[in-house]
């Protein structure tokens, strides 16, 4: 049989009851210390009160006259009955030295032999004792009264327990009344606290809570997604493991204030921004993130939670995934022109035309054969000579000539392992496919002749074997990779419009773009993979009156930083 509970189950309510008794037992223990206190003070008070009377009269002069006359009781029991009325304690006796009575309250009782001790007082001494005797128990004082050096009599002055008691009782009702109110007081205000307690915690247990706290905890170590979350004055209230990562942040950033953790202008925008924010892509010196922002409203601001999530990988897919579709497309456009190379030289056959036709066929070989082999001689790294070769036919698709740079060269296993391919695609490709997009849009607007067909294939083929054998007006994109002096080069210059001195500074943020709206992030992935290899990015003139992008990435250490030159 289970025992009922006997305390409440939440938290708040516990509290409660425990602050509730802690409450009663503190007034019951003043109230307990005030009585003794009070009962103390009241029996000093009356000792006091009547220690006074009883030596006034003693050293009254007319209280000697009196006991010298042959009935002092005529005399003295008036006077006595007086000082008490107007005293208010309760007896004054006057006796002999042998403790006969000529004075007291009862009148019968004068005559009769005094109850309690004389002995001190006949030896000179005032004293004081508690005894029971004709009125009941008292507080009562005796002293001598002297003529000359003889003890002619004797003064007790006294008043009943019973009268102190009640004196004590009616200072208790006071002080219970206090105490009742300073109870009622505090159990109002301990309610008020713990019913606000009670909302803060939901009504939750101790077990509840730390379970909660246990759980809480293990989340937040455990879950992969950034999980940032800021107070009203817009301070970082709590952040797991995987959002310092995200953020690149100290372990000491609770606390701090958003606009203090140095993070991008944009980024520190969405974070401050009283509105919410869903599925914004920011960048970071090294990531690609995601950020949702949720307000928590609860009648006023409370705070903003944030969830971070890590896109760097997969916006690397992505542009792979654009790369690889290109490459589609060329090798399909290359397919068509190529079976419709093979219908010319089978049509020459037909037609008798044998050396023609082995003429024609063995140039476009050669044609196709001279910028594979001009790669391949040249850069042995075969991610970037792959990468080349897809973006030479994508370019050439577009009437744009990629040719690479003379004085290009990337022996086998120059690259050392921590350089990730996949970084080097970013940088590379971006730059090729913005420098394609440059070119082909200064062409067809100063009117220059677009290659297309098979004087594009002929155009590239040529532009691979000689780079440096061309006019101003063709769409040209000229790449130079080589290793020198312990770092890779990657120069990509294009015969484009190039860049303003006022675009100079904003041409590698996100969303800078001269296409229109949903583009403008290559240039800021390209400042993102240099930053992350340690590497630096600088823009310039090409000779030919377009952009030139020179990037370094060293092939030792790490010496982080990006530069932007104005062209």
């Amino acid at each position: 049989m289970r025992l009922p509970r006997t305390l409440p189950r939440s938290l708040a309510g516990q509290l409660f009851a425990m602050q509730a008794l802690l409450v009663a037992a503190v007034v019951a223990g003043c109230a307990f210390f005030a009585y003794a206190s009070g009962r103390s003070q009241a029996e000093d008070t009356a000792a006091r009160q009547v220690r006074a009377a009883a030596l006034a009269m003693a050293e009254s002069p007319s209280v000697r006259e009196a006991i010298r006359t042959p009935d002092p009781s005529a005399v003295l029991q008036p006077y006595a009955e007086r000082v008490r009325e107007e005293t208010g304690i309760a007896f004054v006796t006057i006796m002999n030295p042998d403790g006969v009575r000529w004075t007291h309250p009862d009148p019968t009782q004068i005559g009769r032999s005094f109850i309690g001790h004389t002995d001190r007082a006949l030896l000179g001494e005032t004293f004081e004792e508690t005894y029971a005797g004709t009125l009941g128990p008292s507080i009562r004082v005796v002293t001598p009264v002297r003529d000359g050096d003889r003890i002619v009599g004797l003064v007790s002055a006294g008043i009943t327990v019973e009268r102190v008691s009640t004196q004590v009782r009616e200072q208790l009702g006071a002080l219970g009344t206090a105490a009742g109110a300073a109870l009622a007081l505090g159990a109002l205000g301990t309610y008020v606290i713990n019913a606000r307690l009670r909302r803060h915690t939901h009504g939750m247990n101790a077990r509840e809570l730390s379970r909660m706290h246990t759980y809480h905890e293990a989340t937040l170590h455990a879950v992969r997604e950034g999980l940032l979350m800021l107070d009203g004055q817009r301070r970082v209230a709590l952040i797991n493991d995987a959002g310092r990562e995200l953020l690149g942040l100290a372990p000491g950033s609770v606390g701090r204030r958003v606009d203090e953790l140095a993070l991008p202008a944009p980024l520190t925008g969405a974070l401050l921004a009283s509105e919410p924010r869903v599925d914004e892509v920011h960048l970071t010196a090294d990531r690609v993130i995601v950020v949702n922002t949720s307000p928590v409203v609860g009648g006023e601001r409370r705070g903003t939670v944030v969830t971070l999530g890590d896109h760097t990988e997969l916006q690397a897919l992505s542009g792979e995934l654009d790369s690889e579709r290109g490459f589609t497309q060329a090798l399909r456009s290359q397919a068509h022109e190529a079976a419709n190379r093979l219908h010319t030289v089978v049509s020459l056959i037909e037609l008798g035309r044998v050396e023609e036709a082995v003429d024609f066929a063995t140039a476009e070989l050669e044609l196709a054969q001279v910028l594979t082999d001009r790669v391949v001689g040249a850069v042995a790294e075969p991610v970037l000579a792959a990468l080349l070769l897809g973006k030479a036919a994508q370019a050439n698709e577009r009437g744009v000539e990629l040719v690479l740079g003379e004085d290009s060269l990337i022996d086998d296993g120059a690259l050392p392992p921590s350089t990730a391919p996949r970084d080097l695609v970013t940088i590379l490709g971006n730059l090729i496919d913005n420098a394609v997009d440059a070119a082909s849009e200064a062409a067809t607007g100063t009117g220059a002749a677009t290659a297309t067909g098979e004087g594009a294939s002929g155009g590239a083929g040529e532009g691979a074997a000689v780079p440096a054998q061309r006019t101003a007006t063709r769409a040209l994109v000229t790449v130079t990779a080589r290793t020198e002096a312990g770092e890779l080069l990657l120069r990509v210059a294009d015969t484009g419009a190039g860049i303003g001195p006022d675009d100079a500074d904003e041409v590698f943020r996100r969303g800078w773009t001269t296409h229109g709206t949903g583009r403008g992030l290559g240039l800021a992935l390209v400042r993102q993979a240099v930053h992350r290899n340690g590497g630096t990015v600088t823009l310039g003139r090409a000779p030919g009156g377009g952009a030139e992008f020179t990037v370094r990435l060293p092939l030792a250490g790490r010496t982080a930083g990006t530069e932007v030159a104005a062209p």
